[in-house]
């Protein structure tokens, strides 16, 4: 095991150490903590939540992390949530059945991974190409996946809130935070209800699997568009690219409320990230991408591998099972109870869930308007919406037509039938098989080809709200990164925004005059050049529309 990549990688992230091809503890009186933790409070002593965040801080202490202690007031955060505002009941359970089950996951988690890494090398094998899968850091500029089955990362998200992962050094890799002291410090310090909830999300992920397991898998993918051309089909998209694209545009569904997560049919689904994957959910945030984490805290598993985005990247999470329901918003945020999730499972065991984490511009102002930052914007949304093996299947076809224009709708209209995808998966590992592509980029071309071709993007107010977007500009962005991307449809929530109620009439506007991508493009790159110098303030629709159709 020494001499493995991955393992190298992530080790100086892990409270483990290997000695002799074993992973282990690091102290014997570490161990020790966390089998008197598993055997219950008779054992351990340990009934309250002040005594339960000493017993943290001790356990810290001897794996050498003093010098990483922990946030101040997270003891008295763990003691006012468990012993003041968990109902007398639930913290009974809490001490006695749940955090003696997180001690014994812990007491796991180096077996855990060793069988992680022993079978990450032969987990993935479709169409007989193999790609590496394990643990490992997902640096920046590398696109790659990572396979967790659900019961390591359960043992993962135990070790964040026991605050046991070292952290000196993830500022240097731009990591983002993974333990979940300051989760309970700031609970403490600034007390307020939607903190409250946040951890009542997490402590019933603890109680339902611990009365249950999850046996299924989570995909982790950094995605990389490349800033210059190589093996891929693909390189960072310049203005001309837009302007003279002749796909055509997707048909777009427009609702005014209800939620992108709640959404019932399969599909691609918007985390309005921020660049640290998970933003503020393990401290004080708490809107769209914090709450995703708490009802889904499967997904926090991430932040311990994968550093911040760059420009050109994104971040899928496909297969996480959701815990939680919730009422609410930002200050209004609330556990609600249980969730049952019973979404679909595919063909490597995971449910078809699938978030596409892409960052946007934070702040802008008049700045977004800017040519060059439209293009940030609208390059970062078709990264995450971009299917490689699509790409692929078209480029081909339109390199032997030679005649792209024409081939087209026909072409896409293939892609989107669920009866042709088989179709459309075979006729790619014929291609990768004639054109002598290598195993690891044959494997990650093969890694979306479980009939994602038909599968459509689900979004809403990307980067507008706390982030202070323009709404219009960003739904016609994702309109065309979408379209572009070969991606059937987009629906858009517009969660009752103002400045979005005509968004439906002009979409339809739009596809009645069968506009494509460069079409669209060309209209918003003239329309921002306009608002950057102010040579105009109207906001694009009206703009874009004809002054008899501005009565909408």
């Amino acid at each position: 095991m020494e001499g493995r990549e991955d393992v190298k990688s992530m080790l100086p992230f892990l409270p483990l150490v290997l000695r002799s091809s074993t992973l282990s503890w690091p102290s014997a009186a570490a161990e020790e903590a966390l089998e008197a933790l598993s055997r219950g409070p008779e054992h351990s002593h340990v009934d309250s939540g002040e005594v339960m965040g000493v017993a943290v801080a001790d356990i810290k202490h001897s794996l050498g992390l003093s010098s990483e202690p922990l946030a101040p007031f997270a003891v008295e955060g763990y003691a006012l949530f468990f012993d003041e505002l968990l109902p007398r009941n639930d913290s009974d359970k809490w001490y006695k059945e749940v955090l003696p089950f997180l001690a014994r996951l812990l007491l796991q988690l180096p077996s855990l991974l060793e069988t992680h890494w022993r079978k990450a090398d032969s987990f993935f094998d479709v169409k007989r190409c193999r790609a590496m899968t394990g643990l490992r850091l997902l640096e920046q500029q590398e696109p790659g996946v990572v396979v967790l089955s659900q019961e390591l990362i359960a043992a993962l998200v135990a070790c964040s809130f026991f605050s046991l992962f070292p952290t000196h050094k993830r500022g240097s890799k731009h990591l983002p935070m993974i333990n979940f002291d300051d989760l309970f410090a700031s609970l403490y310090k600034s007390y307020s209800e939607k903190q409250e909830h946040k951890v009542k999300c997490i402590v019933h992920y603890f109680e339902r699997i611990c009365s249950s397991m999850p046996k299924r898998f989570v995909f982790f993918e950094r995605k990389v568009l490349p800033l210059e051309g190589g093996s891929s089909t693909m390189s960072y998209p310049t203005s001309d690219f837009w302007s003279k694209s002749v796909i055509p545009l997707c048909r777009v569904e427009v609702l005014s409320s209800g939620l992108i997560e709640d959404h019932f049919a399969e599909s691609l689904k918007v985390d309005f990230a921020n660049k640290y994957l998970g933003g503020g959910a393990l401290n004080r945030g708490c809107v769209q991408e914090e709450i995703l984490f708490m009802i889904y805290p499967e997904l926090i598993s991430g932040m311990l591998f994968l550093p911040a985005m760059a420009e050109n990247e994104a971040v899928k999470m496909v297969g996480a099972e959701r815990f939680s329901s919730y009422t609410g918003y930002a200050s209004s945020f609330q556990f609600s109870g249980d969730y049952v999730d019973k979404t679909d499972v595919d063909c490597f065991g995971r449910r078809r869930t699938r978030f596409i984490a892409i960052d946007a511009l934070c702040s802008p102002g008049k700045r977004q308007y800017e040519l060059q930052l439209v293009l940030r914007e609208i390059n970062k949304a078709f990264c995450g919406f971009w299917d490689e093996p699509k790409h692929t299947k078209y480029d081909t076809l339109s390199k032997d037509n030679n005649c792209p224009s024409a081939l087209a709708e026909d072409c896409i209209r293939d892609f989107n039938d669920n009866s042709k995808a088989p179709e459309v998966a075979l006729d790619l590992e014929r291609e990768l098989k004639d054109k002598d592509v290598p195993h690891s980029e044959a494997a990650t071309l093969s890694l979306s080809l479980d009939q994602e071709e038909s599968i459509g993007i689900v979004t809403g107010n990307w980067g507008c709200g706390a982030f202070g977007g323009d709404p219009q500009l960003k739904s016609m962005i994702q309109w065309l990164a979408a379209s572009q991307a070969l991606r059937p449809s987009l629906t858009y929530y517009t969660f009752g925004s103002e400045a979005l109620q005509n968004l439906a009439k002009v979409s339809e506007w739009i596809l009645m005059h069968k506009w494509t991508v460069g079409d669209l493009w060309n209209m918003l790159e003239e329309y921002t050049s306009q608002r950057f110098k102010e040579e105009t303030m109207l906001g694009f629709f009206l703009w874009l529309l004809p002054s008899g159709m501005r009565k909408l």
